[in-house]
């Protein structure tokens, strides 16, 4: 993993408002926790060159504030027969793939195995998240371009 590589992670963590990310390859380990400002920042834990530890360190220590992710709560109505899709990672989440194009799904709108629901902006990569199962969109659970976490409920679909 390069210096470069490192700062755009820093840039991702630092926009995305994650606490914390974890990333292991084969010659370099990373931690990386935000506490907040002024609070120390966790220092990276290197296996490959320790000049990459200084870079992650400083970055990360004037890192804003965590943003809380604004998600609508659930329906107070009965939800046991609803199925969650959820995220498959962290990322940016969008309800449509650029500003101008229609939204992918509206609450209401049918959708079956293998349909677009939302993308997942990650790392400047944009990926395609597809619904794993038939039914109808009943709540969309996440804001438009918000930040959203691994296994976070994003649509409550009613079943087919």
């Amino acid at each position: 993993m390069s210096t470069k590589d490192i700062q755009q992670l820093i840039d991702f963590i630092s926009q995305s408002g994650l606490d914390e990310v974890n990333i292991e390859t084969t010659d370099l380990k990373i931690s990386v926790k935000r506490y907040g400002q002024g609070a120390p920042a966790a220092p990276a834990a290197p296996v490959a060159p320790v000049a990459a530890a200084p870079a992650v360190q400083a970055p990360v220590a004037s890192a804003p504030a965590a943003v809380a992710t604004p998600a609508v709560a659930a329906p107070k109505a009965d939800t046991s027969n609803y199925i969650t899709i959820k995220s498959p990672m962290i990322g940016t989440f969008y309800r449509s793939a650029n500003p101008e194009s229609p939204m992918f799904v509206e609450v209401g709108d049918s959708v079956t195995e293998g349909k677009v629901v939302c993308i997942i902006e990650a790392m400047k990569l944009f990926n395609e998240i597809e619904s794993e199962v038939s039914g109808r969109i009943v709540k969309i659970l996440v804001e438009n371009a918000t930040p959203v976490e691994y296994d976070q409920p994003l649509f409550l679909v009613e079943p087919n």
